[in-house]
């Protein structure tokens, strides 16, 4: 009996043991440890706010000119004070559309250009033989994290599609290579430059809503039909990354603008840590059962990433942001773009703005969105300055609504003038990890993990983004 009672005495003890860790959070080691943090390099120096040494003259060079990668290679063109001087892709032929736009932009600046195509290593000889000063990347995503640290590592800027890297560890690298070269590595998020995007921005910067609480970001786009492109094309290799990987993996379009409202990595706040749950998978698995052959490739995946992720982040003055990704399901494309402040709210899709005591000669109080032809009175006010300068241009120039342009013509504006980037190094590095700590606290069933500090605490160093004009 005594023996009994040891036992049972034991066993209790051990579940008071275990409970007080589940209450202090300590059965995950991403709870009870901070992230790994490397020193800095001896030399190098923190990044934000860099300005590069101005380039009257930017020497362009491109690697992947599939369907991304063409329209930065035609707008960057067009833009003054860029010479394109380096096309690389695997493909021939989108090597020889590429040049053939360059050529057909009559602006008389692209007539050397150097021609790469058919191995999957000739970007490196053309970085080694040219000499950019920026390369533009837009690959599959595992490329992104070596073709940026090689380009920096040759003495060229580096502008990526995002993500900025696939994992924490290859941020990591990417950030140490620009401390110790001293080049740009910019993420290239182009919904930062959207018209509403630019006027939120503006309205959080003026404090038009208050003290901002919460907001909501997403990236809900039915993508099925890529899984069309079967040999060649985004569906050929974004398809295993879906299978595979469960998570929120494509989370910078909607987290980049309400980032930048909330000002983080910046002065006063930062990321902090995550939380994220997965829905079952099973869109893309019936998709192909009903669209391909039963012994196509794509019937052969085991798809284990759930068709909806949502994840919640903390910042570290405690404001949080929801995060959502789904290129599955059936429904309208979203970003949801929705901050919060104490004194009114601005969401999108549509667009819709609630002030507290309503806004003059439209609304009375918070209980109605002003929205709809009654927003041009919001726009007259609280336009960004920028919106103003390109916004006609950029419409008429293009891409995704024109915020493709603005993105494209700051790059460029930013490296002559020697000015720092719209989006720094750090910024990329906080919004791309979204994906693997997500895909982390998923496998552990929603288990909070911490944001490793990409700035080793100098994001308080770095000031606001100013309102560009």
């Amino acid at each position: 009996m005594a023996k009994s009672n040891d036992a049972r005495r034991n066993f209790i003890k051990s579940l008071g043991v275990l409970g007080a860790g589940m209450a202090t959070g300590c059965i995950s080691n991403h709870t009870t440890e901070k992230p790994y943090m490397p020193s800095r390099t001896p030399g190098a120096k923190y990044m934000g706010g860099f300005s590069a040494p101005p380039l009257n003259m930017v020497r362009c060079a491109f690697i992947g000119v599939g369907a991304r990668g063409i329209t930065h290679v035609r707008q960057l063109a067009e833009i003054e004070g860029v010479e394109v001087v380096a096309i690389s892709d695997l493909y021939e032929d989108l090597v020889k559309v590429a040049e053939k736009e360059c050529r057909e932009n009559n602006s008389g600046r692209h007539q050397n250009i150097a021609l790469f195509h058919g191995d999957h290593e000739l970007w490196r000889k053309m970085l080694e033989e040219v000499k950019p000063d920026a390369v533009f990347i837009s690959t599959p995503w595992r490329w992104h994290a070596p073709m940026a640290i090689a380009a920096m590592e040759a003495g060229a800027h580096a502008f990526l599609e995002v993500p900025l890297a696939t994992t924490v560890e290859d941020i990591w690298k990417i950030i140490d290579t620009s401390e110790k070269t001293q080049k740009h590595c910019m993420m290239m998020e182009n919904c930062n430059y959207g018209r509403e995007e630019l006027l939120f921005l503006n309205m959080c910067n003026q404090g038009v809503i208050g003290d901002i609480l919460h907001g909501e970001a997403a990236y809900i786009h039915e993508l099925r039909w890529q899984m069309e492109h079967e040999n060649r094309g985004t569906g050929s290799w974004r398809t295993y990354k879906y299978a595979h990987r469960n998570g929120n993996l494509y989370p910078t379009h909607g987290l980049g603008p309400v980032s930048q409202y909330m000002n983080l990595v910046r002065t006063e706040d930062n990321f902090s840590r995550l939380v994220s749950f997965s829905s079952p998978a099973i869109g893309r698995k019936k998709y192909a059962e009903v669209n391909f052959d039963e012994n196509h490739k794509w019937n052969k995946l085991e798809y284990k990433g759930g068709d909806i992720n949502t994840s919640i982040i903390k910042t570290v003055l405690g404001k949080t942001i929801l995060v959502q990704w789904d290129e599955t399901s059936p429904r309208p494309y979203s970003r949801l773009n929705m901050i919060q402040g104490t004194k009114g709210i601005l969401a999108g899709f549509p667009t819709r703005v609630s002030l507290e005591h309503g806004v003059e000669g439209i609304t009375n109080d918070h209980h109605q969105w002003v929205q709809g032809d009654n927003l041009l009175a919001i726009y007259e006010k609280y336009e960004h300055p920028l919106y103003k300068r390109l916004g006609s241009l950029a419409a008429k120039r293009g891409g995704h609504g024109g915020m493709d342009f603005i993105m494209r013509f700051r790059i460029i504006e930013c490296l002559r003038n020697g000015e720092p980037l719209d989006q720094n190094l750090y910024e990329g590095g906080f919004w791309s990890a979204v994906a693997p700590l997500s895909e982390a606290s998923v496998s552990e069933g929603g288990t909070p993990q911490d944001f490793p500090d990409f700035t080793r605490g100098d994001w308080k160093k770095t000031e606001r983004l100013k309102i560009i004009t």
